[in-house]
């Protein structure tokens, strides 16, 4: 992608702040945020939909590339990395699957943005001590249980934190979701565990440096948080608060929710409690529980190789996987899990087991980023 391209996707995120719908629209309507900016003044006359409020609004383009150009300096002279959506070989693949997503993400760090497995735990910044070896147990579990996890969290007091902290105790790769830009740290307090994290994982953000510390980048953040995982993991949380946000975020992408119970007492349960009682989240003991609902238990071998697929033509098949199987042969052979679940109108929950019987069977293999790749035709 060109600096010029780049240059323009950024000012379209900034014009159109908190509206990343309407900025995925223009950008998949006309093909890239150079021509989105080269037609900015005639939006409304060549698209219905387009209201004039859309070209007034992009008309600030203009007077927005400086900051732009001096953010892209910023972020070369810091060694922030600057991914644009349609960068399909870099940007986090899971996160582009949302139709919020944010244009424009910057990291700093080492780690593998698509890595093959991806949890987010989140939870209240007021946790209780429970809550906090809640938290480190069920990292230290995944460690042992599914090595190379990457656990991704908003580095926020209590649960955030601790997942980062236990992430980092155990040899897990860990990601900050930051709600403003990577010249500041917030709390000041996380900044040794974020640069520990740069050593062993990354933050990301999709604000620019300078941006002012606000409850609402908070919120925004939280689809972030939801969408770059393949499950969510709600540890704490009271009857209101930013992790039940995020579970809803991530029950609206079609990702799995899990939920530690409290007992009726326990105020920072009563969230979690909710969840499970609505049939929005799966009850989480421990990490056995998520590994097994996410079709993640350690790997068997395959009852037949590729090749010997190629002859094995007749399975016995559920309708569930027969159907499956149509959905991803319609679609060249691959899909990710969230829109197989989508093609199939089934939650995640229950993808994940089915594909991992495919898999067994032979007819498909999961590949990083939570894609079902066809192995054979049935």
């Amino acid at each position: 992608m060109s600096d010029q391209e780049l240059l323009y996707t950024m000012a379209l995120t900034m014009a159109m702040r908190q509206q990343s719908k309407h900025q995925r629209t223009l950008l998949n309507e006309l093909g890239s945020a150079t021509a989105v900016y080269e037609n900015r003044r005639d939006l409304g006359r060549m698209f219905e939909h387009f209201s004039e409020h859309f070209a007034d609004t992009l008309s600030a383009m203009d007077t927005l590339l400086p900051r732009c150009e001096d953010e892209l300096a910023y972020a070369h002279n810091h060694h922030i990395r600057i991914l644009c959506i349609q960068d399909q070989e870099n940007y986090p693949t899971r996160l582009a699957q949302c139709e919020d997503a944010p244009l424009v993400i910057y990291t700093l760090g080492n780690t593998e943005l698509n890595a093959e497995r991806i949890v987010s735990i989140v939870g209240t910044r007021r946790c209780t001590e429970r809550g906090r070896e809640l938290c480190e147990e069920l990292v230290k579990e995944l460690a042992a249980q599914s090595p190379g996890t990457l656990i991704v969290s908003g580095l926020a007091y209590g649960i955030d934190v601790a997942a980062h902290r236990a992430a980092l105790a155990k040899g897990l790769p860990t990601v900050g979701v930051l709600a403003h830009g990577m010249d500041e740290i917030y709390p000041r307090t996380h900044r040794s565990v974020a640069i520990e994290m740069l050593k062993q994982g990354g933050l990301v953000t999709e604000f620019m440096s300078h941006t002012a510390i606000d409850r609402l980048n908070f919120l925004q953040r939280n689809r972030i948080v939801a969408g770059m995982a393949d499950a969510i993991i709600v540890v704490e949380s009271p009857v209101k608060g930013g992790a039940l946000n995020t579970a809803r975020l991530a029950g609206d992408y079609h990702r799995e929710v899990f939920a530690f119970p409290g007992r009726p007492t326990d105020t920072t349960s009563v969230g979690c409690n909710m969840l499970i009682r609505k049939n929005a989240a799966t009850l989480l003991t421990a990490a056995s529980d998520l590994l097994k609902d996410m079709g993640w238990q350690q790997e068997e071998s395959s009852a037949f190789s590729e090749e010997a697929g190629q002859q094995k033509l007749f399975l016995e098949l559920s309708v569930e996987e027969q159907a499956a199987i149509e959905a991803l042969a319609a679609s060249d052979g691959e899909l990710t899990t969230a829109d197989l679940a989508a093609a199939l109108d089934m939650a995640i929950h229950k993808i994940t087991p089915l594909m991992l019987s495919l898999e067994l069977k032979g007819v498909i293999k999961v590949l990083p980023g939570g894609r079902c790749h066809l192995m054979i035709r049935v």
